[in-house]
C-alpha cells in the first residue's frame, strides 16, 4: 500500500465538494480575522480521500478480523446487536444534562431505568448490595474502591497505612493504592502459584486497610483458600477488595461477595461486551456490600416511590464524583443488552467455555514450552519461553513471528514472577478451529527455537518496521510534520 500521507498526495487545483452558498455577508465576519493567503489543506478528491482512508483503515488489527490472544485483556468478539443498541436515537441523541433540568427526568425514563436496572444486575451477579457506574475505565474503578475504603476507616476512626497485594497482582492494584496515601506490601505467590496464605498471615495486622486480590488471578489460577483469607483480614477490620478483571472466568459459579469480599470493580469493557483496543472506551462500575453504600460516588441512579428513576447526589459520606455525569452511557448501554442477550444461563456458559478453551490451549502447549505452576487453569494460562530463552530466543522473539504468521501476540513478560512469561487467554467466543491454528503457530515457534532460531529473531519480516528502539521512540518522541 502507498503510505504517503495526505498532503503528500495533494494536487493543486483538485478538490472533491461543492458548497452551498452560505447567505452568511461578506464583511462577517471582519477583514481583521480573515486569512490573507490559503489555509494550506491537501487539495484531493473524495475518491483520493476514501481510498486513503480505507487504506489505513487496513492497517488496524482488529477483533473482527482476527485472533486476539492477549492475557488478562479478555479482548473477544461481542455480538454486534449491541452497537445497533447503542446507536438508537432515544440513546445516542440524549444530551447527559437533561436529567438534571427541572422536571426533564420524565423524558429519559428510558435511559435512566436501563442505568438502574445495571446496577441491579451488577450487584446480583457479584453479590453485592449497592453500585455505582461513575468509573470510566477498571483502574478509575479500583481508585474508587481504594478511597472508599480510606472514608470507611476514616469514620470509624481506624488508623490503618498499609494495603497488602499478591505479587501477581495488576499493577494499577499498588498504584491505586499509593495513590490514595497507602504503603503496599506485597505477598509471595507459593508453589501453588497462589497467594502464600502463610506468608499473609504473618503480614496481616491491624494497621492493614485492605487486601486487594483478583481471583482468580493473573496466572489463571483461583486462590483456594480465599475464604481463610477474608477471615483473617476482616478479624482486623481490614476490608476485601476484589479486581474484576478476570470475572469472565467464574460468571454464574461464584459470587465475590459470597466468599468474602466488601467492594469489587468490574471492566465492563471486557468481561460484558465492548471490545477496548486502542486504549477504550471503557466502564468500571464499583459494587459494594450495604455497609460501605453511602461512601459511593454519586450521582446514583436511584427510583422513587412512586416508581420513576432520577439522578440521586448521595450523602455527605459520598467520596464525591468519579467522571462527568453517570459514566460511559454507551459502554454501560451495551453490558445491559449483553446481560440481557445471555441470561443466567448464557452467562454460566460464557465461564463454562472460557475455562474450556483455556485448559485446551494448555494441554496443546504444554509439551513444547514450560508451565511455570502446572494445574488447571481458569479463564488464561502462563507458560514460559525459559527453555527457548536457553537457545538465544525470548519471548519478544515468538511475540514478533506470530505478527509474520497473522497472528496478534499473546501478553509476554507479565506476570512479572514468571521468566520469559507468555499469558494466553482465548476468551470464551473462539472455535476450536482457531485456537488449533494459533497452537500450530506457537508449537512451530518451538521448533523454530531448536533449529533455527535467528528467523525468531529476525521477525517480523512482513511489516513496514521491524524491530523499533521503543525506548528512544517514547524518549525522543516527534510527531511533526516536516515535509
Amino acid at each position: 500500500m502507498n503510505r504517503e500521507l495526505l498532503y503528500e498526495k495533494s494536487i493543486e487545483g483538485r478538490s472533491g465538494y461543492a458548497l452551498p452558498v452560505s447567505g452568511i455577508q461578506e464583511e462577517f465576519p471582519g477583514p481583521e480575522y480573515l486569512r490573507s493567503g490559503p489555509c494550506g489543506l491537501p487539495e484531493l478528491s473524495e475518491l483520493d480521500i476514501v481510498r486513503h482512508f480505507t487504506g489505513l483503515s487496513r492497517l488496524n488489527y482488529s477483533v473482527d478480523g482476527n485472533f486476539y490472544p492477549l492475557g488478562s485483556c479478555t479482548m473477544k468478539y461481542n455480538p454486534k446487536i449491541l452497537e445497533d443498541v447503542s446507536s438508537l436515537d432515544g440513546f445516542s441523541r440524549l444530551h447527559p444534562m437533561l436529567p438534571l433540568l427541572p422536571g426533564a427526568a420524565e423524558y429519559v425514563q428510558g435511559a435512566l431505568e436501563v442505568l438502574y436496572r445495571l446496577q441491579e444486575a451488577l450487584c446480583d451477579i457479584t453479590g453485592m448490595d449497592a453500585a455505582t457506574l461513575q468509573p470510566l475505565a477498571g483502574a478509575q474503578g479500583e481508585l474508587a474502591g481504594i478511597l472508599m475504603t480510606a472514608a470507611y476507616h476514616r469514620m470509624k476512626g481506624n488508623a490503618k497505612k498499609t494495603v497488602i497485594v499478591p505479587d501477581a497482582s495488576h499493577g494499577t492494584n499498588p498504584a491505586s493504592a499509593a495513590m490514595v496515601g497507602y504503603d503496599v506490601i506485597t505477598v509471595a505467590t507459593d508453589s501453588r502459584g497462589q497467594m502464600d496464605t502463610a506468608e499473609f498471615a504473618e503480614r496481616i495486622n491491624d494497621e492493614v486497610a485492605a487486601v486487594v486480590m483478583t481471583c482468580p488471578n493473573t496466572l489463571g489460577i483461583f486462590n483456594a483458600d480465599i475464604r481463610k483469607i477474608s477471615r483473617m483480614a476482616h478479624s482486623v477490620d481490614a476490608l476485601m477488595y476484589y479486581d474484576g478483571a478476570n470475572m469472565n472466568a467464574i460468571l454464574g459459579k461464584v459470587k465475590p461477595g459470597d466468599i468474602g469480599f466488601d467492594i469489587v470493580h468490574l471492566n465492563l469493557h471486557k468481561t460484558f461486551a465492548t471490545p477496548h483496543g486502542g486504549g477504550g472506551p471503557g466502564a468500571g462500575p464499583v459494587c459494594v456490600k450495604d455497609f460501605l453504600a453511602k461512601f459511593l460516588p454519586s450521582p446514583r441512579i436511584v427510583r422513587d416511590r412512586g416508581g420513576s428513576y432520577m439522578p440521586g447526589e448521595g450523602d455527605a459520606s459520598s467520596i464525591g464524583k468519579m467522571a462527568p455525569f453517570y459514566g460511559n452511557f454507551g459502554v454501560l448501554l451495551k453490558a445491559y443488552a449483553y446481560i440481557l442477550l445471555l441470561g443466567e444461563e448464557g452467562l454460566n456458559d460464557v465461564s463454562d467455555k472460557a475455562v474450556l478453551n483455556a485448559n485446551y490451549i494448555l494441554g496443546l502447549l504444554r509439551d513444547h514450552y514450560e508451565v511455570p505452576y502446572d494445574r488447571k487453569c481458569m479463564h488464561e494460562c502462563v507458560l514460559s519461553a525459559a527453555r527457548q530463552s536457553e537457545k538465544g530466543v525470548h519471548a519478544l522473539d515468538i511475540a514478533k513471528y506470530l505478527i509474520d504468521m497473522g497472528f496478534h501476540p499473546p501478553t509476554v513478560y507479565f506476570p512479572l514472577i514468571v521468566k520469559e512469561a507468555i499469558m494466553i487467554e482465548p476468551t470464551e467466543t473462539e472455535s476450536r478451529e482457531t485456537i488449533d491454528r494459533f497452537a500450530r503457530v506457537m508449537i512451530d515457534a518451538a521448533g523454530l527455537a531448536e533449529k533455527e532460531p535467528g528467523v525468531l529473531r529476525n521477525a517480523p519480516v512482513t511489516t513496514r518496521i521491524s524491530r523499533p528502539d521503543e525506548v528512544r521512540a517514547a524518549r525522543d518522541l516527534n510527531v511533526r510534520y516536516t515535509g
